[in-house]
C-alpha cells in the first residue's frame, strides 16, 4: 500500500515520493522507516483501521500486534464501540416484483450489476455458455475479447459463483515505475486455461456456506444486502468456502494465483489502469472515484463497468486474497503463472485496493500483504479454478 503507508510516516525527516491519484507528489516526511520493516507494516495496518466503526477491525489489529504501539488505543476504541447504542440497519432498496436486485446504482450508470445469486441457474453440467448480451438497453457493449479474450461465462452448480473462462497468453506483470513491491516488471507465460469469478464472492454466497455449517457467520457485517461483496474474511476462512464449494460442485475451486489475478485485472490491456493511463472516475469503487460510494461499506457487486474481459470490481470494492505467499518484490517470481508458495506464507498477498482507498490504489499492479489468519473489514476474495 503506497500513499497509506507514507502518510502514516509523516512524523519522522526525508523527502519521499507519494502517488496521489496516479500523479507523482512529494511530501516532506521525517526519515522513512526501512521498506517492509515490521514498524512500517504495523503503521500501515493501524492507519487502515483507525477510523473504522467495526469492532472486528480493532480486534484484528490486537490479534496481529497484541503489544503494538496502538494497542491501548485499540482497546479503548473497542470499549467505546461496544458501549455505543446499536444503529438500525439501513433498509434495503425496494425493487419491483420479479426484478433482479440492483442495490443503489443510479439510473445514469451503464454497467449492469446483477449479483451472482440472481443469475439463471442450470444443472451442474459444466457447459460453457456465451457471454450474455447487455441488459441496460444496449448502451454498454458486451465485453470485448482482449489478446486472449474472455470467451464465455460458466456456472458449475446452483450455488456456485458465475465465472469467466479465460484462455492464457503471455503478458507483462508488474510495474517498473511504481511501488518497489511491484518490481521488476517481468514476462509471465500462462499456459493453462482458467476461470475466475465474474464478481467477488458475495454475502449471499458466503451465507450458503454458513447454512451448511462449514463457514463462520460474520455478525460484524450486520444485516446487509446479500449482493454486497463478502468481506472481513481471513485467507484461512476463504479456504473453508473454497473447499465447501468444491465438495458441492465436484470441481477444484481455489483462489487465483497472483499472476492469474493480474492477467484477469488487466483484461488484455498494458496500461496502468484497464481503462487507460490516467485515473478516471466512474470505473471503480474507491474514495473520490464516483458514485455509488459510502464510507461505511462497498456497493453491490457489479456497480461499475466491467473490464474488457467482462470482470467486475477488480479495482477497488474490497481487497482480494490470492493464493501466493508474500514477497517484497517480484525477484525470483515464477514465470509460468503458478502460485509462489515459498517464503513468508504466514503473510498472503492481497490485490486491487478497496473502496476506502483513493484512486492511486486502483492500478492493475497494486499489491500488498496481510496475515493469513487475520480478518480485516476491507478484505474479500473471488474464486478461480483451472480448466485443463
Amino acid at each position: 500500500m503506497r500513499l497509506l503507508i507514507l502518510c502514516s510516516l509523516m512524523a519522522l525527516t526525508a523527502v519521499a515520493p507519494v502517488r496521489a491519484h496516479g500523479l507523482p507528489t512529494t511530501f516532506q516526511v521525517a526519515g522513512v522507516l526501512p521498506k517492509n520493516s515490521a514498524e512500517q507494516f504495523e503503521l500501515a495496518f493501524w492507519n487502515s483501521v483507525k477510523d473504522s466503526k467495526q469492532v472486528g477491525d480493532y480486534e484484528a489489529y490486537l490479534q496481529a500486534y497484541p503489544k503494538g504501539r496502538f494497542a491501548s488505543l485499540a482497546r479503548t476504541r473497542i470499549q467505546q464501540l461496544k458501549a455505543a447504542p446499536p444503529q438500525a440497519p439501513a433498509p434495503a432498496p425496494a425493487k419491483p416484483a420479479g426484478s433482479k436486485p440492483t442495490g443503489t446504482q443510479p439510473q445514469t450508470k451503464t454497467a449492469p450489476k446483477p449479483p451472482p445469486q440472481s443469475q439463471p441457474t442450470r444443472p451442474p453440467d459444466n457447459k460453457i455458455r456465451p457471454v450474455p448480451a447487455p441488459v441496460d438497453g444496449g448502451r454498454e457493449e458486451a465485453p470485448a475479447a482482449g489478446p486472449a479474450g474472455s470467451v464465455a461465462t460458466m456456472k458449475d452448480c446452483d450455488v456456485c459463483p458465475v465465472m469467466v473462462a479465460l484462455s492464457p497468453r503471455p503478458f507483462m506483470m508488474g510495474n517498473n515505475s511504481s511501488d518497489p513491491s511491484e518490481r521488476p516488471a517481468h514476462k509471465v507465460a500462462l499456459h493453462t486455461p482458467f476461470a475466475i469469478g465474474k464478481y467477488e464472492v458475495t454475502v449471499g454466497q458466503w451465507n450458503q456456506c454458513v447454512r451448511a455449517s462449514v463457514c463462520p457467520a460474520m455478525p460484524s457485517l450486520g444485516n446487509v444486502p446479500e449482493n454486497l461483496p463478502m468481506r472481513d474474511v481471513s485467507w484461512d476462512e476463504a479456504q473453508l468456502y473454497l473447499k465447501w464449494l468444491g465438495t458441492v460442485s465436484g470441481k477444484p475451486y481455489r483462489l487465483p494465483t497472483e499472476a492469474e489475478w493480474e492477467y484477469a485485472a488487466r483484461g488484455g490491456t498494458t496500461t496502468r489502469y484497464w481503462w487507460g493511463q490516467e485515473m478516471k472516475g466512474g470505473n471503480s469503487s474507491c474514495e473520490g472515484c464516483g458514485m455509488p460510494w459510502s464510507e461505511e461499506r462497498p456497493p453491490p457487486v457489479g456497480s461499475f463497468p466491467a473490464n474488457p474481459f467482462g470482470l467486475s470490481d477488480m479495482n477497488g470494492s474490497v481487497w482480494e486474497w490470492v493464493q501466493d505467499c508474500w514477497h517484497s518484490t517480484y525477484k525470483g517470481a515464477p514465470a509460468d503463472g503458478s502460485a509462489w508458495v515459498d517464503g513468508n506464507c504466514q503473510a498472503r498477498v492481497i490485490r486491487g485496493g478497496s473502496w476506502r482507498e483513493n484512486g492511486s490504489y486502483m492500478l492493475s499492479t497494486t499489491r500488498f500483504k496481510y496475515d493469513a489468519s487475520v480478518r480485516q473489514s476491507q478484505n474479500g476474495f473471488r474464486v478461480a479454478r483451472s480448466l485443463d
